[in-house]
């Protein structure tokens, strides 16, 4: 039995700039950090004595015995690119929904990989389990997805991570004082909107508009330039730092008419009047949670004004996907 953890990520600036369609030609950086909510990804190998060679168990459970029966195209996936032979059984649990703006799907994909290469007897470091979560899911699976929450869930952390002009990717974890650790720890506040949409179809609308949204696009580059100046000086100020985050977020709407819609907008408004310095939705856009940046003081007054929605306390992660589990 082989049990992996994986986290989910918040992305704070430079959405967008981390496709390859963008960073191909123009170079891309993000800044953010995976959280401690994690997918957990159990697998064994699945004794010989039933009808199926494999049980996959999600909000469904498929049993097949063909890898092409498989219906999880991320499961199919990953057993077709391993070659896999022997019959498995693989459950999924998460703390948090999927298709929620947190990048659940790159985590179970990490998580998948991981937990399949120990199986396996394969070591794998933490950046060749983001580089074929990647490829898994852009290449195989075709899918219109960033090259960011791979990398959050594989290395964890609060990091700037920048994009070069041939796909290569370097992280560079963002160092607070322990004071200033703890009050961004502590502001942190995701807010469940109730929706939930599949990302890389919204995606999709986004990069059909590339060429026309290049002005977006850099300005959201050059706020990462800011961000990361602001977190790595000496008089790091959460107050300026959540006003940054709702300049990005205002800018990032530009980007496409689906980024939001009115209930996001709706929530995030009473966010702000509730005392909040700013925040954003997370993801490519259209539903999922809501980021707020808030005084921790006012936090419960925050969870207050939204009472009817779901609002989670998160911390950074800063292990990335681990092995919790490893019993032959």
């Amino acid at each position: 039995m082989i049990i992996t953890s994986t986290p989910f990520r918040v992305s704070l600036f430079g959405g967008g700039t981390d496709y390859p369609d963008w960073f191909s030609q123009n170079g891309g950086a993000v800044l953010g950090m995976a959280i401690n909510k994690y997918c957990y990804i159990s697998l064994r190998e699945l004794p010989p004595f039933f009808a199926h060679k494999n049980r996959i168990v999600y909000s469904k459970v498929e049993l097949v015995n063909e890898i092409e029966e498989i219906e999880h195209p991320v499961v199919k996936g990953v057993l077709k690119y391993f070659d896999s032979k022997k019959g498995l059984e693989i459950h999924h649990d998460a703390d948090l929904p999927a298709r929620s703006g947190l990048g659940s799907s790159s985590s179970f994909t990490v998580g998948l990989i991981h937990a399949l290469s120990v199986f396996r007897g394969d070591k794998i470091d933490k950046k060749n389990l983001a580089n074929q979560a990647t490829y898994i899911e852009q290449v195989v699976l075709k899918e219109a997805v960033g090259n960011q929450d791979q990398i959050w869930a594989s290395y964890g952390g609060f990091n700037r991570i920048d994009f070069d002009n041939k796909g290569n990717f370097k992280v560079a974890p963002i160092i607070l004082e322990k004071e200033q650790l703890a009050l961004l720890n502590n502001s942190l506040v995701i807010v469940f909107s109730g929706v939930s949409r599949i990302s890389s179809t919204v995606a999709r609308s986004q990069l059909d508009k590339i060429n026309d949204t290049r002005d977006v696009r850099f300005r959201l580059r050059e706020i990462v330039e800011s961000a990361h100046q602001m977190v790595t000086s000496l008089n790091f100020e959460l107050t300026e730092f959540g006003k940054l985050i709702n300049e990005s977020w205002n800018v990032k709407k530009e980007l496409d008419v689906n980024v939001s819609n009115p209930k996001i907008d709706e929530i995030y408004q009473k966010g702000l009047e509730a005392g909040a310095y700013g925040g954003k939705l997370l993801g490519a856009g259209n539903g999922g949670f809501i980021l707020f940046i808030i005084d921790p003081t006012k936090r419960e007054k925050l969870k207050e004004a939204l009472r009817g929605l779901i609002t989670v306390d998160v911390n950074i992660d800063w292990e990335g996907s681990k092995l919790l589990f490893e019993r032959r």
